[in-house]
């Protein structure tokens, strides 16, 4: 990430067009890489940025860059994508119910792995996203493979058996979604077999 003079006007600018700034990269080919979003308010429907939003964007800076002399090759505007970092508590509330990667800052440590079936030494963890009633967060899975489709489950089949794993953001490293791919159309959210 980029800091300085020019950085500020880059926020000031994307800010100032509705956008928030992601993140501002600069690469050693000369590459300018600027990652926006649009802004979230709780209750609100979710929006996406556009094509058009990013070449909008694109000529805002353009012009801002020529005006106070900022040296690059190429300049690229886009999206936080499909596998978007989530930067801080309100990107976890804005994602409850979605699938995510969870990197600790330590590992939780052999007492906290013992008799859990969680490896002592693991810092990452990929599941359900979910907001804990005392507070903080929690990550929500199963190594348990799921069903074929088009196969019977057998009603006396064993249960699944979920595990969790409950944090405070601080303790995170990284969090980012966890890309779902589904060709035939994204599943909404909440609308796998997790526990009740």
């Amino acid at each position: 990430m980029i800091q300085g003079t020019w950085h500020d006007q880059v926020k000031t600018t994307v800010e100032g067009m509705g956008f928030d700034l992601v993140e501002v990269e600069r690469l050693a080919s000369g590459l300018l890489r600027i990652t926006i979003d649009m802004p979230w308010v709780a209750g609100q429907p979710e929006q996406w940025v556009t094509v058009e939003d990013c070449e909008a964007v694109t000529r805002q800076l353009q012009f801002l860059f020529e005006v106070e002399g900022v040296d690059y090759k190429r300049l690229e505007v886009g999206s936080p994508g499909v596998d978007r970092l989530l930067r801080h508590e309100q990107d976890l509330q804005r994602f409850l119910g979605e699938q995510v990667e969870v990197t600790l800052k330590a590992a939780i440590g052999s007492a906290a792995g013992a008799g859990s079936g969680v490896s002592g030494l693991r810092k990452k963890f990929k599941g359900t996203l979910e907001a804990r009633a005392e507070g903080g967060w929690q990550v929500l899975w199963t190594d348990a493979a799921p069903p074929k489709p088009g196969v019977r489950v057998s009603k006396k089949a064993k249960p699944v058996e979920w595990q969790a794993l409950a944090f405070e953001w601080p303790e995170v490293r990284e969090a980012r979604l966890a890309p779902v791919l589904d060709f035939k159309g994204r599943q909404p959210k909440n609308s796998g077999s997790t526990p009740q």
